[in-house]
């Protein structure tokens, strides 16, 4: 990968001072843009894998466009749940690319190269199978659709809370040149190139190239590194190639998209502790170490430990790269039918320090393992390298897509084959009751597997010519089959095999009915399913059954008063059974779980979604989630007596808010010398916990991150005169109200402490961008 990592880095090219328009978006702001002579334009979508507008689809669907996207600076999927109900995106600690992921309460916590998601991420139509890779530079995407609910009969497998599609920017007919550099807080800058060919020498052939580099300092500063080393630094690269070839009836897309991240993950720090770990630890001053830190409030100057990694050098960061090709083939026989073929392979690779100890180099008293004679030595909380952790992924889709008089419809094949594997090497200090003395640990964590799905799916709508295509009624179903194998292996010897083979049909019915050109509603029932599987993390073969997810909802879209106002309503229920816990055990094995079938839980909720177009230049949008986890039941090995009992009254839903919400304003108006825009965005969200149970992680309440206000801003002035072109000037504030929440937390429960990562604080800065 040398020839993209040095390719990648063209994006350096701020001297470039040469753009034109991008090709413009369908969507601006968050819910749609405002059209020339005033109203609301439409916003098109492929919630149902083929384009329509996202007023006549019966799915709660958010879409964003890649001009907001841009506009807003945002560079990966972690800041879109501000702008979108009942969404939950958060970076795991100590991984540049690893995100729990959760929609109305469902998704899933475990960053493991096996573990499967419960929100499917998609890239131009591509299945993004692992969490641990799904944080990646959006370099110039068209739009984001965020689908909420069940998507199991078109987009299959793991998608029991919904859906995320990310689609690019396709290759423009033109000619095109843009650039666009940046700077802001703590040594923040970036710079940004894409090239659009047009259609090359008269051929039906046209490409484009996206290229991206950004880097920051880090912003706690650790005293053992240079600012670029510091807590939260990055440095990144991203490419994205498209290649399209427009042959008459068939049109072919070619795309490529590579990432490499190397950045030193925020600074996780310890933030509780026993009384037994505090004494233990705290005599590391005395005893020739750095001094023990242990605080529940946001330290900005800190002693954070490096680890040796498994080349023998001493590294306090993380490293991943991300790569990914797909064809897609569409062919067009008649008007009324088009055959798709989508054929992908990606893998991604990491190099990951476990910094979770939030502390220096520590000194303790240690006992020897086989005689017990004490002695002075280094000691640490937890630290470790986890390294290789690799997965590649091949992926094959068909589909059919036409209509027949009344009857619309879309089928297909899909085929997945992926292959993963990771080797954790950890050091723990375990500290003995009485705080006195301690054991030093090194367990390995290593597995390998593998994965196999096969699926075949319909659905098909019909729009009696009665009604005159008022009502519309659909149906669908998908069958699928999954085989997984996995290897144990590290500390475990012999080696433990195991492999597993289920099946699944998951459905949809849905009725929406147009009461007048403006106005529609739907009920909607559906399922979803993900897959069972090998728990990675446990020492024996904890094999653990598949998610089954029956999901009702009613929705009205509406837009009034001559398209001046959009108003979106959705309220569900979702019954999940067999929902698969990580119960978090963490120990003298070092940081580990088991995954069980807890049980069964019933989630209701609210979301709606308005925008406002009052004049011209004008628009405010706002969104309104509510999601209520009940536990109906959660079955619990007490460790103490051995028995199976119900904790379904103390059970919490991790990484799940109870209410968020988002208000939006924007004015655009002309200027003497170009357009002034502003616009304002705020952000709330409730409480969120990280754990299920109080009384296996007794720090789960003080760990929790409390309510959540952003404030983020951006001026900018554009089509100023240049030449033959225009300039653009931006200058922006994100957590303007310097919000210091925990972002990310765990509780490493028997260890004796509980440790978390606060959110980046109050940053500024300025952008540039020019268009010939």
């Amino acid at each position: 990968m040398t020839i993209f990592g040095s390719c990648s880095r063209i994006a350096l090219l701020g001297g470039m001072l040469a753009a034109l328009p991008q090709a413009q978006a369908q969507v601006v702001a968050p819910q749609g843009q405002e059209a020339e002579g005033g109203g609301l334009s439409d916003i098109i979508v492929t919630a149902r894998r083929t384009s329509e507008s996202m007023q006549t689809v019966p799915v709660a669907v958010t879409a964003l466009a890649g001009e907001f996207l841009e506009k807003q600076n945002i560079v990966d999927v972690t800041s879109i749940p501000q702008f979108t109900p009942n969404l939950s995106i958060m970076q795991q600690s100590t991984s540049p690319t690893a995100a729990s992921v959760y929609i109305r309460g469902i998704g899933n916590q475990e960053p493991s190269s096996v573990a499967e998601q419960g929100v499917g991420i998609y890239l131009d139509g591509v299945y993004v199978a692992r969490s641990a890779g799904a944080l990646f530079d959006l370099v110039d995407l068209e739009r984001i659709e965020v689908l909420r609910g069940p998507q199991g009969t078109l987009f299959g497998r793991n998608t029991v809370g919904g859906a995320i599609q990310l689609v690019s920017k396709k290759p423009a007919d033109e000619m095109k040149i843009d650039v666009k550099r940046g700077y802001g807080s703590f040594s923040e800058w970036f710079a940004k190139a894409r090239i659009d060919t047009g259609y090359i020498g008269g051929s039906p052939i046209k490409a484009s190239l996206s290229l991206m580099h950004r880097q920051r300092n880090g912003y706690i500063d650790n005293v053992y590194t240079s600012d670029s080393r510091d807590p939260g630094a990055t440095n990144a690269d991203a490419l994205m190639l498209g290649v399209q070839a427009d042959l008459g009836k068939v049109t072919i897309n070619y795309s490529f998209d590579y990432n490499d991240r190397r950045a030193t993950a925020p600074y996780f720090q310890m933030l509780y502790a026993t009384d037994d770990v505090k004494n233990y630890f705290g005599q590391s001053a005395a005893l020739g170490g750095d001094p023990f830190l242990v605080s529940p409030d946001r330290q900005t100057d800190v002693r954070q430990a490096g680890f040796v990694d498994r080349d023998g050098k001493l590294r306090y960061d993380a490293r991943a790269k991300i790569q990914g090709h797909g064809v897609t083939i569409q062919y067009e026989p008649i008007d009324e039918l088009t055959l798709k073929s989508i054929t992908a392979y990606r893998k991604f690779s990491q190099d990951t320090i476990l910094t979770l100890g939030g502390n220096g180099y520590l000194n303790g008293v240690v006992l020897d393992p086989v005689t017990f004679a004490p002695s002075i030595g280094a000691v640490t909380p937890i630290n470790g390298n986890n390294a290789p952790q690799r997965q590649w992924q091949f992926s094959q889709e068909f589909q059919a897509l036409g209509s027949m008089g009344d009857l619309s419809y879309v089928a297909g094949l899909y085929y997945f084959y992926e292959k993963s594997s990771e080797y954790n090497r950890q050091n723990l200090t375990f500290v003995l009751p009485g705080g006195q003395a301690g054991l030093n640990l090194a367990p390995v964590q290593a597995f390998g597997g593998t994965a196999e799905s096969m699926a075949a799916f319909g659905q098909m709508s019909w729009k009696p010519a009665a009604l005159d295509g008022r009502m519309e009624i659909t149906g669908g179903a998908r069958f699928t089959g999954d085989r997984k194998t996995l290897t144990l292996a590290g500390d475990i010897v012999p080696n433990l095999k195991g492999h597993v083979d289920y099946t699944n049909v998951s459905w949809l019915g849905s009725i929406n009915y147009r009461f007048t050109p403006a106005i529609m509603a739907y009920v909607r029932i559906s399922s979803g399913y993900r897959s069972g599987g090998i728990n990675p993390r446990a020492a024996v073969i904890n094999i653990f059954a598949p998610e089954d997810v029956k999901s009702y909802e009613a929705g009205l879209k509406s837009e009034l008063f001559d398209r001046r106002v959009r108003l979106n309503l959705a309220i569900f229920q979702t019954d999940y059974s067999n929902q698969q816990i990580n119960q978090f055990a963490a120990g003298s094995g070092g940081v580990t779980s088991l995954i069980v079938n807890a049980g069964q839980v019933r989630f209701r909720g609210v979301e709606a979604e308005l925008t406002v177009a009052p004049t011209e230049g004008l628009t405010f949008d706002g969104s309104l989630g509510y999601t209520d986890p009940k536990y109906k039941s959660y079955l619990f090995r007490d460790p103490a007596t051995n028995q199976i009992i119900d904790v379904a009254d103390e059970a919490r839903m991790p990484q799940t808010a109870k209410f968020n919400a988002h208000v939006g304003g924007q004015y655009m108006v002309p200027v003497g010398i170009g357009e002034l825009t502003a616009r304002v965005d705020y952000a709330y969200r409730s409480t969120v916990y990280f754990h299920n149970l109080d009384r296996v992680n007794p720090y789960n309440v003080e760990t929790r991150s409390r309510p959540d206000h952003n404030l983020r801003a951006r001026l900018s002035l554009g089509d100023i005169a240049m030449g033959s072109g225009t300039l653009e000037l931006g200058v922006w504030g994100d957590n303007l109200t310097n919000q210091k929440n925990l972002d990310f937390a765990i509780d490493f429960g028997s260890l004796g402490f509980a440790a978390g990562s606060f959110k980046k604080p109050r940053t500024f800065g300025v952008d540039a961008k020019v268009s010939f």
